[in-house]
C-alpha cells in the first residue's frame, strides 16, 4: 500500500523526505526519486529541490517504499498514512490498542507514540486515541496527532465508515441484512444482548463468499460498541471463527477471524475525503480461499 504524507509548511522535497519518521537516508531518498517512486500532487517528482507547499500530498509508491522501521516491524505494526493531523496504522491480531491494568507497554498506542517521538527527536506526545480495536482483531486503526484533531474526529465519528471482514461458522440464510440489538457489558467484561437498557448496536452485513461450512461476511458498523460484531454474529447463529469467547466451535488458524478492512473519513483540518483499505490477512484468507462467491439476492 502506498504511503501518503501531507505537507505542513513550505519546504523542499529532499529535506522533507529525510525528515519523515521513516528513517530514510539522503541516498535512499535520491534512489526513490531516481526510480520515480515519489509523487507530489499525483505527478512523479524527480528533482530533490522540488518546492512543496502546505496541504500538498507526497506519496511514496508501495513498490519502492522503505523497509518498516525495526521497532514497528518487531511488533507487527505498520504505518499506512501519516500527516500532521492523523496517523493510520495496521494493527496485528494479539496487540492491544491501548493500555490496560495488566499491559501498558506493548500496545499499538505506546509503540507508535514512542516510534514517532524518537523519529521526531522530541519528548512531546505524538498521537492521541480516537478509537480502538479488540486485541484479537487485526486491521486499520486511526490515531490523531493533536488534541484538536482528536476532538474533531470524535465529534464527527458517526460520519466515519468502518468496515470489517469476518469469517464465520455456517452460511447465513439471507445474503445481506441488518443486525439490531441492545448490548450490555458485565463486570467480567463479557458483552451480552439484553431486552431492556444497554446500548443500541447496529451492524449491516453482506455475504461475500462461502466455502463449505464457512462464510466471508463484510460488516459495516452503524454504532461502535465493545465486541459488537462478535456478539451480534454469535447471536445470529454465525459466530466468528476462532471466537471461543462467544461460542465458536472452530479455531483452525489460532486467531479471531475478524479484520478491520476499511476506514473512510474527512480529514479533521482540511475536510478532504480520506479512504483506506486493508486486504484480508493470508492466514484468514486460507479459510475461504477458492470459495464460491455469493450471488443470492
Amino acid at each position: 500500500m502506498d504511503r501518503q504524507f501531507r505537507v505542513a509548511s513550505r519546504c523542499e522535497l529532499l529535506p522533507y523526505l529525510i525528515g519523515l519518521p521513516l528513517g530514510l537516508s539522503r541516498k535512499e531518498v535520491k534512489d526513490l526519486l531516481r526510480f520515480r517512486a515519489v509523487t507530489v500532487k499525483g505527478k512523479p517528482a524527480l528533482r530533490h529541490d522540488t518546492e512543496l507547499m502546505p496541504g500538498e500530498v507526497v506519496t511514496i509508491a508501495a513498490t519502492r517504499k522503505p523497509a518498516r522501521p525495526a521497532a514497528l516491524e518487531r511488533h507487527g505494526l505498520a504505518i499506512v498514512h501519516l500527516d500532521d493531523a492523523v496517523a493510520v496504522v495496521e494493527k496485528p491480531a494479539g496487540l492491544l490498542s491501548m493500555g490496560s491494568e495488566r499491559e501498558k507497554e506493548r500496545t499499538a498506542y505506546r509503540i507508535l507514540n514512542t516510534h514517532l517521538k524518537e523519529a521526531m527527536k522530541t519528548r512531546v506526545q505524538q498521537i492521541f486515541i480516537v478509537h480502538r480495536l479488540d486485541r484479537e482483531t487485526s486491521g486499520l486503526m486511526l490515531f490523531a496527532r493533536t488534541e484538536s484533531a482528536q476532538a474533531a474526529l470524535q465529534r464527527n465519528w458517526k460520519g466515519v465508515t468502518k468496515r470489517y471482514l469476518a469469517v464465520v461458522e455456517g452460511v447465513p440464510a439471507d445474503a445481506q441484512g441488518t443486525l439490531t440489538d441492545r448490548l450490555s457489558e458485565t463486570r467480567s467484561l463479557m458483552v451480552r444482548r439484553v431486552e431492556k437498557g444497554g446500548d443500541l448496536a447496529i451492524t449491516y452485513y453482506r455475504l461475500l463468499r462461502t466455502k463449505g461450512d464457512r462464510s466471508l461476511l463484510e460488516c459495516t458498523l452503524e454504532t461502535g460498541r465493545r465486541n459488537q460484531i462478535r456478539v451480534q454474529l454469535a447471536a445470529f447463529g454465525h459466530p466468528v471463527v476462532g471466537d471461543r469467547k462467544y461460542g465458536a466451535k472452530s479455531d483452525p488458524v489460532r486467531r479471531l477471524a475478524l479484520h478491520a478492512c476499511e476506514l473512510n473519513f474527512r480529514h479533521p483540518f482540511s475536510g478532504a475525503p480520506m479512504e483506506f483499505h486493508s486486504a484480508l490477512p493470508p492466514r484468514l484468507n486460507t479459510l475461504v480461499e477458492g470459495s464460491a462467491r455469493a450471488n443470492r439476492t
